[in-house]
């Protein structure tokens, strides 16, 4: 079982950056996929990224393509994500998430979640 602690979030004005991280525990980090994926007030939970165990190859939503950028660095177990151009639709709990492979991060293990709030 993997353990994962989101940090990073808070309150940011439209048009700026964030950088959320997530700390990776109890299991070889460098061979599973890791993504993040939010949730806002009244509202599914969605993906936002996906990065592969190599990192070689990322994935977006349309949402946010072009604005973030998910990486990771396997030495320290820990996956980012930067997002710029911050819009307030951006605000949600974002959690992360891990798994063997990018197609069942959904049903991984799981953060607690950290919160980012944009406001206009």
């Amino acid at each position: 079982q993997v353990q994962l602690v989101e940090s990073g979030g808070g309150l940011v004005q439209a048009g700026g950056s964030l950088r959320l991280s997530c700390a990776a525990s109890g299991r070889t980090f460098r061979n599973y996929a890791m993504g993040w994926f939010r949730q806002a007030p009244g509202k599914e939970r969605e993906f936002v990224a996906a990065i592969y165990w190599s990192g070689s190859n990322t994935y977006y939503a349309d949402s946010v393509k072009g604005r973030f950028t998910i990486s990771r660095d396997n030495a320290k177990n820990t996956v980012f994500l930067q997002m710029n151009s911050l819009k307030p639709e951006d605000t949600a709990v974002y959690y992360c998430a891990s798994s063997a492979s990018i197609a069942t991060l959904s049903s991984g293990s799981w953060g607690q979640g950290t919160q980012v709030t944009v406001s206009s």
